[in-house]
C-alpha cells in the first residue's frame, strides 16, 4: 500500500508469528456478558462477525476461563468444558469467513471472583482482597498451581479444537499472573514471592507450559498492565524489565499493552478510561516496552490499546514507532465499521466513541450484556441490521419533533430507511439537554455525537424547522404516517424553604458568576449530571460540598468513572456527605438534617445551593395526540426521564417500529 494513502500505516499488514493480519487495527478482547450458562452464544457470533465484516484485522475473544473457580458470573464464558468447542468454532468460522484473524484471550480471574454465583472459593497469590467489600482469597499453594496451568493448556487445546488463530494469556488487569507479578497483591515468602524474579516464577510457568502445549507453530501472546496506577503496585520501570525477561524465557508472538489493575482504586478507572481523562499517559507505556524489546534484540510485535476512537489516532501511533498495532474495543462498540468506512473515505458516517462509559462499563457493573449510547443496537447484531443496511421502506412521511439525542436519532434512523422525514425544533439549536452537558469541558465529546446526527441529517436530505412549539393543531394539519414525540422533559425546581440563592443544575451551569464562592449541591439522583458537574465547579475555582440523602455518591453512575472522580475530588477539597437532606436555605444558614440520627445541623458559609432532582415529562400534549387517534410514539425523556443511553435506544426504535397493516 502507498504510504501517501490515508492510514497507509494502520492499514498495512502485520504479521504476527505465523499469522498475518490484514492491517494492524484489531478488537481487544473485552467483557460483552453475553455468554449463556457459561458459554459463547449466537448473540457473540453476530456481534463478532459484524465487526470482522467492518475490515478489523484481527478480534480477540473476551476472557475465557480457565477454572471452576474463576467463572464468576453466568454469563462468563469458560474454555475448559468442551462443551464450548462446537460454539466456539461457530464463531471463529464467521469471523474467519470475513477476512480477519480471531485470537482468545484465556483467564484465571484469581481474587476477583469470589464464588458468589457458583459456590467456589477464590484463589490468589496472597490473601489480600482487592476492595474493602471484598473477602480474601486463599492463598494458593504449589497443588492449586498445578491445577491453574492444566486449567490453562486444556483450555488452549479446546480453543485449538474450535478455530482459533491463536491465543492471548492474560497476565494484565490485576488478575491472577498480574497478582503474582505484583507487589501490592503478592506478599509471599516463598519462592513466589519477595523479588521481581520471584513473583515472576508462577505467571512464567504458566506461559511457558502454554508453549510447549501449543508449539512453535501457534501464535501465542500476552497482554500486560504496562503500569498499575496504583501506590505500592507495579509500575512501567518494573514492567518493562518483566517483559524481556519473560521473552528470553518462552517465545511470545505478540505483547498486548495495557494497564490498570482490578483494585476498588483510581487504577480501575484507568482501565476504561473515560472522556475526562488525557489519554498520552497510556501511549508512553507500549513505547517503553517495545523500545526495551528492540534492545533485548526482539522484534516481537507490540500493541496499543485505550480509547482510540479512529484510524488517524492509530496510524499516528504506529507511524511514530509507539506500537505495531492498536486495538479498537469501545471503538468497534460504537461503529463495527470503522476500518470500512474508513478505507471508503466515509469518515462523516463513523460513529465515533466519545468515552461515556455509560452503555459499556455500565451495563458491564450491572451483569448486563453491553451497549452503547451512541449505537443503539450494539449487541443486539443477532436482531437488527444497520438502517442502511436494509431494502429501502415504500416511503412514508415521518415527523419528528424534538432536536435532542432521541429525536435526532429517530430522525436519522426514519431517513435512511427510507422514509420522509421531517423534524421540528422549538429552538434554534439541535442537541436538547446534551447542550447543558457539554458546558463542562470534561464532558464536552458530547459535541461530537451530535455533530455526527447533524452531519447525518444533512446527508440523508432531512428538513429540519427550528423556532417551531408544536400543538395539536399543527401536527394534525402536518398529515403524517408517523409522529414521533421527543420534546424531552423539564427540569424540576425543588422546593427548599428559605429565601436564599437556589439554583437548578442547568442554570448553575450557564450562569455559574451567581453562584459565588462557595457552593452547596443537594442530589437527589445519583447520576452523571451531578458527577461531573461537582468537578467542574471546583475547576472553576469555587468551594463545593455535596449533600445526598443516600449512603452513597453518583450511585447511578459506574465505579470505572467514579472512581477515577473521586480521586479528582479529593484533589480539589470537593466535601461529600451521605445520608444527609438539605432542609431550608435562607442565604445565611443551610439546615441539613442528619438522617442517620434526625439531628439538623446548622451550616453557614454558603453563597448559594443547587437543588438537583430527577426531570419530569409532561404528557399533555401525548394525550390529546392519541385521544384524537393520531399515529404517535414516544421517545426518550417525553416518554419517561432517563439518560441520553436510554434516549437514543427509543429514538431508534420509534424509527423501526412497524407500521400497521391496512
Amino acid at each position: 500500500m502507498s504510504q501517501h494513502q490515508p492510514f497507509a500505516q494502520a492499514l498495512s499488514p502485520l504479521d504476527v508469528g505465523p499469522l498475518r493480519f490484514r492491517n494492524r487495527i484489531f478488537v481487544p478482547a473485552h467483557t460483552t456478558n453475553f455468554g449463556c450458562y457459561h458459554l459463547p452464544s449466537p448473540q457473540h457470533l453476530a456481534y463478532h462477525r459484524a465487526r470482522a465484516r467492518g475490515g478489523v484485522g484481527a478480534i480477540i475473544f473476551e476472557s475465557i476461563r480457565v477454572h471452576a473457580n474463576s467463572l464468576g458470573r453466568p454469563q462468563a464464558v469458560c474454555g475448559f468444558d468442551p462443551a464450548c468447542i462446537d460454539p466456539f468454532r461457530r464463531i471463529t468460522d464467521a469471523v474467519k469467513a470475513e477476512g480477519a484473524s480471531m485470537l482468545g484471550q484465556i483467564i484465571h480471574l484469581g481474587r476477583q471472583v469470589e464464588g458468589d454465583f457458583e459456590r467456589t472459593v477464590a484463589w490468589g497469590a496472597s490473601p489480600i482482597p482487592w476492595s474493602i467489600s471484598a473477602l480474601p482469597p486463599r492463598p494458593m499453594d504449589e497443588f492449586d498451581m498445578e491445577e491453574v496451568i492444566e486449567g490453562h493448556l486444556v483450555t488452549a487445546r479446546n480453543l485449538v479444537a474450535a478455530g482459533f488463530d491463536g491465543i492471548e494469556l492474560q497476565m494484565a488487569h490485576g488478575h491472577l499472573l498480574q497478582q503474582f507479578m505484583s507487589p501490592l497483591s503478592n506478599k509471599r515468602d516463598d519462592d513466589y514471592g519477595g523479588s521481581l524474579e520471584n513473583r515472576l516464577r508462577f505467571p512464567a510457568r504458566v506461559l511457558a507450559a502454554l508453549r510447549a502445549e501449543l508449539g512453535t507453530g501457534f501464535c501465542l501472546g500476552i497482554r500486560i498492565s504496562g503500569d498499575e496506577y496504583i501506590d505500592g503496585g507495579l509500575g512501567i520501570d518494573e514492567v518493562e524489565r518483566i517483559v524481556p525477561m519473560l521473552a528470553r524465557g518462552t517465545r511470545i508472538d505478540f505483547v498486548n499493552v495495557s494497564h490498570s489493575a482490578y483494585v476498588a482504586s483510581y487504577s480501575l478507572a484507568t482501565q476504561m478510561a473515560d472522556m475526562a481523562f488525557d489519554t498520552a499517559p497510556f501511549r508512553t507505556l507500549p513505547a517503553r516496552i517495545r523500545r526495551e524489546l528492540r534492545a533485548d534484540g526482539f522484534d516481537t510485535p507490540v500493541f496499543a490499546v485505550c480509547r482510540f476512537t479512529g484510524l488517524d489516532e492509530a496510524d499516528a501511533m504506529i507511524a511514530s514507532g509507539q506500537a505495531d498495532a492498536v486495538g479498537m474495543a469501545r471503538a468497534h462498540l460504537a461503529e463495527p465499521a470503522i476500518v470500512r468506512k474508513s478505507i471508503g473515505g466515509r469518515l462523516d458516517e463513523i460513529r465515533r466513541c466519545i468515552g461515556c462509559n455509560q452503555g459499556c462499563a455500565g451495563m458491564l457493573e450491572r451483569n448486563l450484556p453491553i451497549r452503547c449510547l451512541i449505537n443503539p443496537i450494539a449487541g443486539l447484531e443477532d436482531q437488527f441490521e444497520e438502517p442502511e443496511a436494509l431494502p429501502r421502506a415504500a416511503a412514508k412521511r415521518i415527523l419528528v419533533i424534538g432536536g435532542g439525542p432521541a429525536g435526532l436519532e429517530a430522525a436519522r434512523v426514519a431517513a435512511a430507511l427510507g422514509h420522509d422525514v421531517t423534524l421540528w425544533e422549538r429552538s434554534d439549536r439541535l442537541g436538547g439537554q446534551l447542550r447543558t452537558a457539554w458546558l463542562m469541558p470534561k464532558r464536552a465529546n458530547f459535541t461530537a455525537f451530535v455533530e455526527f446526527q447533524i452531519a447525518a441529517l444533512t446527508r440523508l436530505g432531512i428538513s429540519i424547522v427550528f423556532n417551531t412549539e408544536a400543538d395539536a393543531t399543527a401536527i394534525a394539519a402536518f398529515g403524517a404516517d408517523r409522529i414521533i414525540l421527543a420534546t424531552g422533559s423539564t427540569t424540576t425546581a425543588m422546593s427548599i424553604p428559605g429565601s436564599g440563592p437556589l439554583l437548578t443544575l442547568p442554570d448553575a451551569l450557564q450562569a455559574p458568576d451567581r453562584l459565588g464562592a462557595s457552593v452547596a449541591v443537594f442530589d437527589r439522583t445519583g447520576e452523571w449530571g451531578t458527577l461531573a458537574a461537582l468537578e467542574h465547579f471546583a475547576d472553576l475555582g469555587k468551594a463545593v460540598t455535596l449533600f445526598v440523602p443516600a449512603a452513597s455518591y453518583a450511585w447511578r453512575t459506574t465505579v470505572y468513572s467514579t472512581l477515577a472522580n473521586s480521586r479528582r475530588l479529593r484533589e480539589r477539597r470537593v466535601r461529600i456527605a451521605t445520608l444527609r437532606a438539605v432542609r431550608s436555605f435562607d442565604g445565611e444558614v443551610l439546615e441539613v438534617e442528619d438522617l442517620s440520627t434526625g439531628d439538623i445541623e446548622r451550616l453557614a458559609g454558603f453563597s448559594a445551593l443547587i437543588a438537583i432532582d430527577h426531570n419530569r415529562a409532561d404528557q399533555t400534549l401525548y394525550l390529546s395526540l392519541r385521544r384524537a387517534r393520531l399515529p404517535v410514539i414516544q421517545a426518550g425523556d417525553n416518554n419517561a426521564p432517563r439518560t441520553a443511553l436510554e434516549a437514543t435506544y427509543q429514538g431508534h426504535m420509534a424509527a423501526r417500529a412497524p407500521f400497521p397493516s391496512a
